[in-house]
This record gives structure tokens, C-alpha cells and sequence, in this order.
């Protein structure tokens, strides 16, 4: 079978927005793809980084699924029709996701928080040794 690059496997897939983030001057493109089709872009996310970093030359490239952050429940308030909030859906688990979906190829062993005496929070994240490039 001949490989004919990642044009068949794009075929069903799309993205649901693109944004520019500078960072230390330099510039990064994030490209929010839908959680659902997110394994099948992640099939082919490499090759893909690799094509698109070198049509938008010297910016990086990062695919982050969609997600949605619910607000707390409030206290006092019950709404008998109202769903109880999913785990996936809390502002930890949607951190906690955007950080595996950052690093993807590697996969996040450990993280560690350290707060300084001024409350600013500086985070550790540990790597997959045999994994990190």
C-alpha cells in the first residue's frame, strides 16, 4: 500500500477554532479540535504538527480539545431538574486534560505545585522518561 500522507484520515475531521498566542515573543498556534474526534486527530497529530510548523514557519503548533468548565453548584440552591455536574466538566479535570493534551506524544507521570510565600504557584510536571523528546 502506498502511504498517501494524512488525507485520508483528515477526511471527517475539523476543528472548531484556531487562536495566536505570544508567549516570551515567541508565537504559538493552538488549534481546538472537538473532544469527540480528538483520538482520530491525535492518530495523526505529528505528522500534522510537523506539515503545518512548516507552513506557518517558526510558530508552534498545539491541538487542544474542546472543553467546557460548568460553574460550582451553589449552595442553598437545588434545582430538582438539574443534572448533578460530571467530573469531566469541573475546572480541575478540564486543567488537568488541556496539560495531557499539551504534552500528547508524552504522557504526565507526576506533578508537583510549589507555592511560594508570595502566593504565586510555579508547576512541576514530570515526563515519561523513555517518552519525552
Amino acid at each position: 500500500e502506498i502511504d498517501r500522507g494524512p488525507e485520508p484520515q483528515l477526511r471527517d475531521l475539523y476543528i472548531t477554532r484556531a487562536r495566536e498566542i505570544e508567549f516570551n515573543s515567541k508565537k504559538a498556534i493552538v488549534i481546538y479540535v472537538p473532544v469527540p474526534k480528538q483520538k482520530a486527530f491525535q492518530k495523526v497529530q505529528t505528522r500534522l504538527v510537523r506539515e503545518l510548523e512548516k507552513k506557518f514557519s517558526g510558530k508552534h503548533v498545539l491541538f487542544i480539545g474542546e472543553r467546557r468548565i460548568l460553574p460550582k453548584p451553589q449552595r442553598g440552591r437545588r434545582d430538582p431538574n438539574k443534572q448533578k455536574r460530571p467530573r469531566s466538566r469541573t475546572l480541575t479535570a478540564v486543567y488537568d486534560a488541556i496539560l495531557e493534551d499539551l504534552v500528547f506524544p508524552a504522557e504526565v507521570v507526576g506533578k508537583r505545585m510549589r507555592v511560594k510565600l508570595d502566593g504565586s504557584q510555579l508547576i512541576k510536571v514530570h515526563l515519561d522518561k523513555n517518552q519525552q523528546n
